[in-house]
């Protein structure tokens, strides 16, 4: 029972941002009646309740005392998965894709610095069976598997890192990277770049040295970078 609550209330959030996304509910104005949005989600009035407080707390919608509530601007969102969602729309394709390489240069040059002088030699190890991965993968065409690979990567180089933290901010962002990897991987040149890329970091991280693990990451941003705005956004 606890998990169909849970489940049917993540559907109130995914669908009122979906419309609001959409602009079939617009940012400024109140939210519809609740029986009406009731109906529109197909779930109860407290589940619809439910799935309100949570996009409350995520700066989505904003409770008006004495009125219904009112839909927020998406700039004053505050929640990452309202965030996310937004970004993985069509319409926010460009700005999201490059909002994203920007939170990765904070977010992996700094693990890979933090990495580098705590890694084990297992870590290393499972860096080298996943590289190993993404070539086999290249070169058999299979972009699902370079990307799964090419993720575990990373996860290898967070886990490494050892800060709960840091691993817990970054979690939101799996889905979405998912997605950008899987647009940019379909591309050959660009699979081919992200090998030469991957194994330059492996190399920083033998050195244990969190500078080259730092500048080897940033290399390898810049280059995401290159290829996003070259091969898939055509600049």
């Amino acid at each position: 029972m606890k998990v169909e609550r849970v489940s049917r209330t993540q559907s109130v959030v995914d669908g009122l941002l979906d419309e609001i996304i959409a602009g079939r509910l617009v940012a400024g104005e109140t939210l519809p009646a609740e029986a009406d949005l009731a109906m529109l989600l197909g779930v109860s009035r407290l589940t619809l309740r439910e799935g309100v407080r949570l996009l409350q707390a995520q700066g989505v919608i904003v409770p008006v005392p004495g009125s219904r509530h009112r839909i927020a601007p998406v700039e004053e969102w505050t929640g990452l998965e309202a965030v996310v969602r937004l970004a993985r729309s069509g319409g926010a394709r460009r700005r999201s894709s490059l909002d994203l390489i920007d939170m990765r240069v904070m977010f992996e040059t700094g693990a890979a610095e933090l990495a580098a002088p705590r890694c084990t030699d297992d870590h290393i190890a499972q860096l080298e069976s996943m590289l190993a991965l993404m070539r086999a993968a290249h070169d058999n065409g299979d972009v699902p598997g370079f990307v799964d690979a090419d993720l575990a990567f990373h996860d290898v180089i967070f886990a490494a890192a050892d800060n709960r933290i840091l691993v817990a901010s970054v979690r939101p962002l799996t889905t979405m990277l998912q997605d950008s990897r899987t647009e940019t991987s379909s591309v050959r040149d660009i699979r081919e770049h992200a090998i030469a890329e991957h194994a330059a970091v492996l190399e920083a991280m033998r050195t244990r040295s969190a500078d080259a693990a730092r500048e080897a990451m940033a290399s390898h941003m810049r280059q995401t970078r290159d290829d996003l705005l070259h091969y898939v956004l055509g600049e």
